[in-house]
């Protein structure tokens, strides 16, 4: 009887968690994921403003290979990564390769600032209200979803990436055609 009602109270707070609505807390990962994950579904719908306040959406990158990184200024591993980030960026933005970092939840001001601060050329976006971190269904920072030309997410990360995993995972990507 012990085990059915202890059963019973799990199960009740794994629904309870997994409603909309519920409260979801932002989880910062320090250490780097040594491989990403392999997957393969559309990329969500997914539509925010850059700094600028212009709308963009994912569908407008299509026949690119994207990189979508959630992050925020607060973050110490996001912070670690955005080096990195931004030299493979550099590196292979000729291939029709595009970084789109998204930053959850700090003004714009203080975004500028950062990006300023990092020399970022990538296209930053701005989510105050979390929609992406919902879109891709994790709430951990930092996180990276690699997207193919043709829309289909087919790598996720949680945790910071070093440059060796973007060139070991993300370039095979890259040129494929």
């Amino acid at each position: 009887m012990v085990f059915l009602a202890s059963g019973l109270f799990l199960f009740g707070a794994a629904v309870i968690f997994a409603l909309p609505g519920a409260e979801e807390e932002v989880i910062t990962r320090g250490e780097a994921s040594s491989i990403p994950v392999t997957v393969n579904y559309p990329a969500p719908e997914l539509t925010l403003s850059d700094l600028q306040g212009n709308p963009s959406s994912l569908t407008d990158y299509l026949g690119q290979v994207v990189l979508v990184n959630n992050w925020a200024t607060w973050c110490p591993p996001c912070k670690a990564e955005m080096p990195a980030l931004q030299a493979y960026y550099q590196t292979h933005t000729a291939q029709g390769f595009v970084i789109l970092g998204i930053e959850a939840g700090e003004p714009a001001d203080e975004v500028t600032a950062f990006v300023e601060q990092y020399g970022l050329t990538f296209p930053v976006w701005l989510d105050a209200k979390g929609l992406a971190l919902e879109a891709f269904r994790n709430f951990s920072l930092p996180s990276s979803y690699v997207i193919d030309r043709d829309g289909v997410v087919r790598l996720a990360w949680s945790g910071a990436i070093s440059r060796e995993m973007l060139e070991k995972y993300v370039t095979p990507v890259v040129v494929e055609k």
